[in-house]
């Protein structure tokens, strides 16, 4: 676990409402057809022309939200032109606040991670290494507000194998339950009503998404494997999925209104 040092807010802005975005960007490469693992499969190790392009794409509609959760990005690279991906869509997007964690580091040829886009500044970042037997998946954790009575955001990215997930959502349980207001974001590749999804439900206050809402593949998506959860005291005006096919996932987005006593500083 590694915290990273903010400096404190010079304003407090109070407000209910959020617009809240989750999505695995695919380090740009926008797999859009199954061949497309096959045929842009070189994008992950290369430069690309196109790999920016995408990233502006994405970028135009990150505006519209106030906390985004990204996954599969790179700090930079080789492969990005030595670019952080998070900065680079922080700048394009607008966002004054970005946080990167890097989690599976392969030197000059990838730096990859998770990114976290805020347009309110959190009083304290937190990043976890998130167990399994391979290394590389994490979680960042954003406190935002005072300390009595924070809003705490999570993105995570977990495993592909089942084991692995157990020991993570496990893992992720003590985190929500040291809080009242919880937002937890990112790509958990299983469904809401695997065995794990359902003990993560048992053992916290985590709701239970009212649909599955499917995100992959994004151009045929039939499997819901990236969530937006959040406790009880956080209202949920409105859960969807966006058709932007920039990636072999597509966004999830949802809007929220918190609790009066939570103000978000800028």
């Amino acid at each position: 676990m590694e915290s990273l040092e903010l400096s404190p807010p010079t304003e407090v802005k109070s407000t209910r409402k959020l617009r809240l975005l989750s999505y695995n960007i695919q380090v740009g490469i926008a797999s859009i057809r199954p061949h497309h693992y096959v045929t842009r499969s070189w994008r992950h190790l290369l430069p690309a022309a196109t790999r920016f392009d995408t990233l502006d794409r994405i970028a135009r509609f990150l505006r519209d939200y106030d906390i985004v959760a990204l996954q599969e990005l790179d700090a930079g690279s080789h492969r990005t032109g030595f670019i952080d991906l998070t900065k680079y869509l922080a700048d394009r997007a607008g966002f004054p606040f970005w946080y990167h964690q890097l989690n599976r580091d392969l030197g000059p040829l990838a730096q990859h991670g998770n990114g976290l886009l805020t347009r309110y500044r959190p009083t304290e970042v937190v990043q976890h290494k998130l167990p399994g037997v391979i290394p590389g998946r994490g979680g960042l954790v954003a406190r935002f507000g005072n300390a009595d009575n924070p809003l705490m955001v999570m993105l995570i990215h977990l495993a592909l194998g089942r084991r692995a997930r157990d020991r993570q959502l496990e893992y992720i349980c003590d985190l929500v339950n040291r809080h009242e207001h919880v937002i937890v974001m990112g790509d958990m590749n299983t469904a809401p009503n695997s065995p794990e999804m359902k003990q993560l439900f048992c053992t916290t206050n985590l709701r239970e998404p009212e649909e599955a809402l499917h995100t992959f593949p994004s151009w045929r998506p039939n499997r819901s494997i990236d969530h937006i959860l959040v406790t009880p005291g956080i209202e949920v005006n409105r859960c969807h999925v966006l058709t932007h096919a920039f990636s072999d996932h597509l966004p999830i987005a949802m809007e929220v209104n918190l609790p009066e006593a939570i103000a978000l500083p800028v």
